[in-house]
């Protein structure tokens, strides 16, 4: 076979059932397509205004204008913009793909203004075929001489083309519609999916329903010169104003100039949030917002705003709309917003965005991931401006942002390295501290209820307080400044947290007593937000207060009350482990300085944490099985009389009720108590309370 080279050929036949059929995913899209081509025509006519080509008519107004006709089944669209001659109709429309809009920023690149034309692509104005079998176009170009054009097609590969008798500059496309898409030409139809493309178009458009009966009222002032009057009213009374009963008016479907597109220092807080409202059908109040204005080295314009939400009942999932030239392209677009601000609720405006051909998705590419960089540290800016300028408001605000900032760090490495100072816990107190501040809080143990032990060196020596109990001990042998430090140290890195105020009540009240603080962590995104604040802040640990018995909370013992105490919590385990029938629990007696508490538990924060972390990927199989199991421990507290009750008595009538008690009541200050376990503890607190009467 000869070598050969040549163009590929696509034929017409074969591309033209794809593009009617698969040209655009949501086919009332045409509307968007059409109503552009259209604000594209009116815009390249101002520019050929302004460059001295043209002279536009004394009262011109560019507008575009949607005419539905439900009997005939006809939709038209219709502009004034810049026409076509018969070439531009036989080059634009015939060849398939080629841009007018392209061709036109082409010609005039030096002479175009900030003004952006929408179209790129070309493909346009074949989505009419989607919904319609013909369609008509009558156009008559700008050019001086130019006589008007007739286009028709049946939606096959033939088209006919003759003069037409179209007297005004601009263009009508008419959709002869077919059965399965006549929602199109019903008015109401229409009416939502312009709004729902269209309603920032930089272009008027109006919606009117054709050879319409209904009719409209207006004044004498209020009436235009292109009102259809169909009656004058007479005043009833002579100082009334005469009125008219006109044809009722085209529609207003949009806002020529939203909002972003303002400079935010033009824009005041109530059309903030007039445009919430109106944008979001959302009549609770945004927190506050972010609006963005950049003009290099990207345009992009928008307006982010934080919703209040009530996490308890409504989904936290926003809407941001996104758009092109003021012509919207999609909700949440997880390409250009990152996901963590899907959350929020906004508006996105980036005429650079690299579409595909239908505009309905993105091409991937590094471009866009720089909008998406952009808008991620845009927000993080302004929130840690706020905090840095507006504390008290941001305080207020936190608990209903902290959920959108939590998540953007777990899924945003920068995000979270530009918030991490700016990130807040609420205390025990109810008062607001960012991370640093939480660092400080427990660095020393405060003990002002104890003397200082005497020293002497060599010699043990022990302090006893008021009530007997030894509070301090040591000798210079078995102490060193050096391990000190180094536990202090520890102690400057961890922060406790507290998960549920009313069932660690009893926690809380000691680390009250001890002038130590705790943080208040709720939500179910605080594990995983925590667990990653410790991984990137090295050093840092975060523990629940039940978590371990710090020595804080301990009165100060002598080495042989300690060994006492050891000597005794292996007697009285032995003792517990029997009456409870868990093998695997650790007991401990200790001295605690607040003598009310029998008894708690601590549960390590690496065993729960890895018990949290089983429930939350439904692993059951793996399930470490709660307390009783590793990690738990029952701490006795010596100075209490129930505690040396058992001591003394480990083969009292009473001890085992007493055992089987003190567990119980450490146990309901972390979880309620299993259906059976509840049971007994009843039946077993009316046999106390009976004990009592006797």
């Amino acid at each position: 076979m000869a070598e050969k080279h040549g163009n590929l050929s696509i034929n017409s036949e074969n591309i033209f059932p794809i593009i009617k059929k698969w040209l655009y995913s949501d086919h009332d899209i045409f509307f968007r397509e059409l109503i552009s081509n259209g604000c594209d025509a009116i815009t390249k006519l101002k520019k050929l205004d302004m460059m001295g080509e043209y002279a536009l008519p004394e009262g011109y107004k560019g507008k575009i204008q949607v005419m539905v006709n439900p009997e005939e089944k006809t939709l038209k669209v219709m502009d004034n913009g810049i026409g076509m001659t018969a070439d531009e109709v036989e080059e634009y429309i015939n060849q398939i793909a080629f841009s007018g809009a392209t061709d036109f920023i082409a010609k005039y690149k030096d002479k175009t203004n900030e003004d952006q034309i929408i179209g790129h692509f070309g493909l346009g104005f074949y989505s009419a075929f989607m919904v319609a079998d013909a369609v008509h176009i009558d156009t008559l170009s700008w050019q001086e001489g130019a006589k008007p054009v007739h286009w028709e097609c049946d939606g096959g590969t033939e088209f006919d083309m003759k003069e037409g008798d179209r007297e005004e500059v601009g263009t009508t496309i008419t959709l002869f519609l077919n059965e399965d898409v006549l929602e199109f030409c019903n008015e109401y139809r229409a009416r939502e999916v312009i709004k729902k493309y269209c309603s920032f178009m930089p272009t008027e458009i109006y919606l009117s329903k054709e050879n319409t009966t209904e009719t409209q009222t207006v004044t004498a002032e209020e009436k235009l010169d292109t009102d259809v009057v169909l009656e004058e009213i007479k005043p009833e009374k002579e100082e009334d104003p005469i009125k008219y009963k006109i044809v009722k008016r085209p529609e207003l479907l949009n806002e020529t100039t939203p909002l972003w597109m303002k400079h935010p220092n033009e824009c005041t807080k109530e059309e903030y949030l007039e445009f919430y409202r109106k944008v979001f059908q959302d009549y609770k109040e945004p927190l506050f917002w972010i609006h963005l204005n950049m003009d290099y080295p990207f345009n992009l314009k928008g307006i982010l705003y934080f919703p209040k939400i009530n996490m308890e009942y409504e989904s936290i999932e926003g809407v941001i709309k996104l758009y092109n030239n003021q012509v919207f392209i999609a909700d949440n677009i997880k390409e250009v917003i990152p996901e963590f601000l899907m959350l929020l609720k906004g508006v996105i405006d980036c005429p650079d965005l690299p579409l595909n051909v239908s505009r309905s998705a993105l091409q991937n590419d590094g471009f866009v991931k720089k909008i998406s960089d952009y808008i991620s540290k845009k927000v993080a800016d302004k929130l840690s401006g706020m905090c840095k300028t507006e504390k008290e408001e941001y305080d207020k605000y936190w608990d209903d942002i902290s959920p959108f900032i939590k998540f953007g760090c777990l899924k945003d490495d920068k995000f979270c390295e530009k918030m991490t100072d700016y990130i807040l816990f609420k205390n025990l107190d109810g008062k607001y501290l960012t991370l640093p501040e939480c660092l400080e809080v427990n660095k020393i143990d405060p003990d002002e209820s104890e003397e200082e032990a005497p020293e002497e060196k060599g010699a043990e020596t022990e302090v006893v307080d008021a009530d007997g109990n030894v509070v301090s001990a040591g000798s210079d042998e078995n102490s060193s400044d050096g391990e000190d430090a180094g536990e202090e140290e520890k102690k400057e890195k961890v922060i406790y947290y507290v998960t549920d105020e009313k069932q660690q009540s009893q926690y809380i009240n000691m680390f009250r007593a001890a002038k130590m603080d705790a943080v208040i962590l709720t939500h179910n995104i605080d594990q995983p937000f925590v667990s990653q604040l410790e991984a990137k802040n090295e050093g840092i640990k975060f523990q629940r207060i039940d978590a371990d018995l710090t020595d804080t909370f301990k009165a100060k013992t002598s080495k042989k009350a300690e060994k006492e105490l050891e000597e005794a919590a292996e007697a009285i385990g032995k003792v517990m482990k029997k009456v409870l029938k868990k093998d695997k629990i650790t007991i401990k007696v200790e001295k605690l300085k607040n003598k009310k508490i029998s008894s708690m538990i601590t549960l390590s924060e690496e065993s729960r944490r890895m018990q949290d972390m089983m429930k939350m990927y439904s692993m059951p199989g793996m399930d470490m099985g709660g307390f009783g199991k590793e990690g738990e421990t029952l701490i006795l507290n010596a100075n209490h009389p129930l505690v040396q009750y058992i001591m003394e008595q480990t083969e009292g009538e009473n001890v085992n009720m007493i055992c089987e008690q003190l567990y119980d009541l450490a146990l309901l200050q972390h979880a309620p108590l299993e259906p059976e376990a509840m049971s007994k503890f009843v039946a077993r607190s009316n046999d106390i309370m009976m004990l009592l009467t006797k």
